[in-house]
């Protein structure tokens, strides 16, 4: 009868009712309290290998499906349903290879959503349980479960039961549970299998079929049922024990399966591990494969029984070196999981004395941090050593042994993840810590802030909130590990992630440890006293092997001194070059031409040609002494020269240095005078040039355009002075009129050029008179549209105003 959370049982005595009443709500209490995150989103998740229904899958699940489906409706409220869940969960990881035939799903009732879905089945009590065939169709409601067993092996048995009275269609992978003596006589005629397993039992075992489910999945092999009352083959192999196990091949020949105790368990370990056999979908382990391997490194030869410190060394230097690297800054709650970490590591890591060290050295400097956030870069730093700390060193890069894998992507890593763990779980225990959660929740933390597979620190992370915070002593805390380590490879197995060559089983194996394997009741019991003696052993530090690591303490220490200098020399190198490279920038910048001395450069460039052009037009004019009225040069070859900068009027502050103004026209102005001449107007005559005349007083300009440059920098403060001299010497000169025109360009009055340079950047005096007409005549012609429609609107009043 299912069991069912909203009854009460008549026959109980108010006294007992009472306190069953109380036991249930602190029941409710306890869990609600222990599982806020797990009642909130219901009791299953995916890494329990259950499929969790929900509106958008459940037709697609349930209709139509080549495998049967055994469905929990429950209540996530239910303490029932909540202490039911384990028994679950169990059943599910039970069963993992009987998927292909049989699978396991959960739909919560509680939920609003799924509401319909419970009613459409005809739900009322929780849990319940329905099972669902094959092929089901889409108004089946499926078969219940009356009085199911509340435990793994009896839930096991019930499911065999259904699956027998299994109508046609049957699920297409499962094989037939019942027994077949015709068939023996020609089994390897109709089935390419290498190897038929025969097991021997009574009528009432559940053995010889769990054992068929079990390997669903692996090619290659078959299993069959015998009964005991098949008197012909028993007599033929002399059977004497049930159950036992007998392989039959293709050759006619039997042999026994020994195995150390008559139990399922140990028939599918057996069996799963005969030459050949290989799950399917996996490539077969050949040797020479082993031998030459994908890997950059042959695969090492190694002892599968024992630890060695080269996987440990080689997961210190992945988890600090590569995987860390991944957050260049590290502050928060990521900076306390790395302090607990390291200093885990720095209590309980039996490694070399170097290594110990430097662990050592990097907690003290962690601890000693008071900032709140930590870069990456001074992490790396103290695990390179460059504080110089003696015999303190962390080889560099990863050899892996016990946990090398066939091809890169196998084992590896994760596998010295776990290893290290053990270790540590172990070596706080012998060491006698205080804190029985201290080196699980630091791997806890570190998994969750830092481990680079975000679906493994998801599962991790449900597992450490179901039962993590039961563990109350060191030894049961290297127990919980080891019992999820064994969680996790049950969930695994199968999975692309599984290496062929290094199948995922439930370890320590009967042949690593036969006395931490048991059988009670026809069901596998782990021996937790010898198992626990067993993980002492195998993850003690008297146990790990030094085989193929890199280099020893001494040379571990020269290598490290070697990359240090090689380090130092290279900040020496970069920061040389830095300074070089700053110095340049500084010079190109001081050395880097004002945009107004490009503007010059430009002119420079142009002043050859009118120079060429002038001369061809004129006659050379050569001066054996400098007029009277040019200053005789100073000694200036101890300074260094400066180009003109009067383009663009940029005001310098004024020196005190009277320039002539003759010889500044002549010096300064020649080559700006031809070419404004020759752009203004085309009425330039080029006889001007030719004339020679006799230097005069006041008649100085007119030998300006063949004088030679010897320019001097002159500041605009005495631009308007000069300026004035100059319309006077023209007013009065012999200058034609196109010369005075180009002059007159040349020197605009300075509140003249100073308003054209802000109205009219680029335009001409006409551009701006027009603008200024039709500003001038659009004015107008509004004035007289306002005035014509105000009188339109007068004379209307007016009208309207007449009697």
């Amino acid at each position: 009868m299912a069991w069912r959370c909203y009854r009460a049982t008549s026959r109980f005595t108010g006294k007992i009712h009472a306190n069953l009443r109380e036991s249930f709500i602190s029941t409710i209490l306890f869990v609600c309290f222990l599982f806020p995150f797990t009642t909130e989103a219901g009791l299953y998740t995916a890494s329990d290998q259950v499929v969790v229904l929900t509106p958008d899958n459940v037709d697609s699940v349930l209709v139509n499906s080549t495998a049967a489906l055994v469905v929990e409706f429950y209540a996530s409220w239910c303490g029932h349903c909540i202490a039911f869940s384990p028994v679950w969960k169990s059943l599910a990881s039970d069963i993992k290879e009987w998927k292909p035939a049989v699978d396991l799903a959960a739909i919560d009732c509680a939920n609003q959503d799924n509401g319909p879905i419970c009613s459409r089945f005809g739900v009322r009590g929780y849990p319940t349980l329905k099972f669902f065939h094959a092929y089901s169709k889409p108004d089946s409601k499926g078969e219940g479960f009356r009085g199911f067993p509340p435990n793994v092996r009896g839930l096991r048995h019930k499911i065999i039961d259904k699956m027998e009275t299994h109508a046609v269609p049957w699920p297409p992978a499962c094989p037939p549970l019942e027994t077949a003596r015709a068939e023996l006589d020609n089994f390897f005629e109709t089935n390419s299998v290498g190897h038929l397993a025969l097991l021997f039992e009574t009528s009432n075992s559940y053995v010889g079929r769990e054992l068929t489910l079990d390997l669903l999945q692996y090619e290659k092999i078959a299993v069959r049922r015998v009964l005991s009352t098949e008197d012909g083959l028993v007599a033929k192999l002399n059977v004497t024990d049930f159950p036992s196990c007998y392989l039959y091949y293709p050759s006619g020949i039997f042999t026994r399966l020994h195995v150390q105790l008559e139990a399922r368990t140990f028939y599918t370990y057996a069996l799963q591990r005969l030459p050949g056999v290989v799950r399917a979908g996996k490539s077969l382990p050949v040797t020479s494969d082993l031998a030459k391997n994908t890997t950059e490194d042959q695969l090492r030869p190694f002892n599968r029984s024992r630890v060695y410190m080269a996987d440990l060394e080689s997961t210190l230097h992945y988890s600090l070196r590569v995987e860390l690297a991944a957050h260049p800054v590290i502050k928060g709650e990521a900076l306390s999981t790395l302090q607990r970490y390291i200093s885990v590591l720095a209590k309980y890591f039996p490694g070399r004395p170097v290594v110990n060290n430097l662990l050592k050295s990097v907690d003290t400097w962690l601890k000693g941090e008071k900032d709140t956030e930590l870069s990456y870069s001074s992490l790396r730093d103290a695990l390179d050593n460059t504080a110089e700390v003696p015999n303190a060193a962390l080889p560099e890069g990863v050899r892996w042994v016990g946990c090398q894998g066939s091809k890169p992507h196998f084992r590896r890593y994760p596998c010295g993840m776990w290893t290290l763990f053990h270790v540590l779980t172990v070596q706080a225990e012998e060491a006698a810590g205080k804190d029985p959660q201290e080196v699980l929740q630091a791997m806890r933390s570190y998994i969750h802030s830092f481990f680079g597979c975000q679906a493994c620190a998801t599962h991790f992370e449900n597992m450490a909130q179901e039962s993590m915070s039961h563990v109350g002593t060191l030894s049961s805390a290297v127990l919980w590990l080891w019992s999820h380590h064994n969680h996790v490879n049950n969930r695994l197995a199968g999975a692309l992630s599984e290496d062929p060559h290094f199948p995922k089983i439930q370890w320590p194996s009967p042949e690593l440890c036969p006395s931490c394997h048991g059988v009670k009741n026809g069901e596998h019991t782990w021996n937790q006293e010898e198992l626990l003696t067993f993980l002492r052993s195998h993850f003690s530090s008297e146990h790990l092997l030094s085989d193929y690591l890199e280099e020893e303490a001494a040379q571990l220490l020269s290598r490290q001194k070697e990359r240090l200098v090689a380090r130092h020399q290279e900040k020496e190198q970069e920061a040389k070059r830095g300074a070089e490279r700053r110095a340049r920038q500084t010079q190109d910048t001081l050395v880097k031409p004002l945009p107004e001395e490009e503007e010059e450069e430009e002119v420079a460039k142009e002043e050859p040609a009118e120079e060429k052009e002038a001369e061809r037009a004129g006659e050379k004019v050569q001066m054996s002494e400098p007029p009277p009225w040019v200053k005789p040069k100073a000694d200036v070859s101890h300074q260094p020269q400066r180009r003109p900068s009067i383009v663009g009027l940029k005001f310098r502050p004024p020196q005190e240095e009277i320039v002539d103004l003759d010889s500044f026209i002549n010096q300064h102005y020649k080559a700006k005078a031809l070419r404004a001449a020759a752009r203004v107007s085309s009425r330039v005559k080029l006889r001007t040039l030719q004339k020679k005349e006799q230097p005069q007083p006041g008649a100085g300009l007119e030998q300006g355009p063949v004088l030679q440059l010897g320019m001097q920098p002159v500041e605009p403060a005495d631009l308007l002075g000069q300026h004035n001299t100059l319309q006077k010497r023209i007013l009065t000169g012999k200058y034609t009129g196109s010369e005075e025109e180009g002059a007159l360009e040349m020197y605009p009055h300075p509140n003249k050029r100073r308003w054209m340079s802000l109205l009219s950047v680029g335009f001409s005096r006409l551009d701006i008179s027009l603008c200024v007409l039709l500003y001038f005549l659009s004015s107008m012609c509004l004035l007289a549209m306002y005035l014509f429609f105000k009188n339109c609107r007068r004379l209307r009043l007016a009208k309207v105003a007449l009697p």
